[in-house]
């Protein structure tokens, strides 16, 4: 824990923490097979770290359909935070959609931390397995520390559009330095730094130079 609580810290960014504790959560915690964090901001449903299949999918439903475990523990009034579901593959009548579209995804059994609750808006950690009862109350401690240092990075970031915008960036930096790496046979560093070079040449924003590579635009 103390050296989980020491690699998070390390982090050079909130979207690097966010991956990281959702990449922990899958490592550390037994019968985790996968995590994310989710956050609802104005109605809309948003995915802001992921670490392997399911959740990005499970997100979307939930935000689509206005139901699930996160809306659940949003909506208390008892200040309870943590949800567990301990079997997906049977019918819970509280979201009948949602566990439907669960048990096609191959959702087990979840649990999750509530991070926030803003009015309409909030955000949670959400733990998957492939496997019902993978979830007891010997993951609590990682959870809550997980979910903790979610909450502080969370809470650093002015709103979640930024942090939307900065996940965006980095999906569209990546993908035009795999461009480049194969046009021009180039190693991830050079790739990178002809992105830097033309944004910082022509003042033009990393992200603009990365969508101009995507669209076979030279920006120069």
């Amino acid at each position: 824990m103390a050296q989980l609580a020491r690699d998070l810290v390390a982090q050079d960014s909130v979207q690097a923490t966010l991956d990281e504790i959702a990449a922990s959560a899958v490592k550390l915690v037994e019968g985790c097979d996968a995590a994310g964090i989710l956050t609802v901001s104005k109605g809309r449903a948003v995915t802001l770290a992921v670490c392997g299949d399911m959740v990005e999918e499970s997100d979307r439903l939930q935000g689509e359909l206005g139901e699930g475990p996160c809306f659940d523990a949003a909506r208390r009034v008892d200040g309870e935070r943590l949800f567990r579901i301990a079997d997906m593959t049977t019918p819970q009548p509280s979201w009948p959609r949602f566990s439907r579209a669960a048990r096609d995804l191959g959702i087990g059994s979840m649990t999750g931390v509530l991070l926030y609750t803003e009015r309409e808006n909030f955000g949670a950690l959400n733990l998957y397995s492939r496997r019902p009862g993978a979830f007891g109350k010997d993951i609590e401690a990682a959870g809550w520390l997980l979910a903790s240092h979610a909450a502080v990075a969370l809470a650093t970031a002015r709103t979640v559009d930024q942090l939307e915008h900065a996940l965006e960036t980095r999906h569209a930096v990546g993908e035009a330095m795999g461009i480049l790496r194969e046009r021009h046979q180039l190693s991830e560093d050079e790739a990178f730094g002809v992105l830097r070079r033309i944004s910082q040449n022509h003042n033009i924003k990393l992200r603009d130079v990365a969508l101009h590579v995507r669209t076979d635009t030279d920006p120069a």
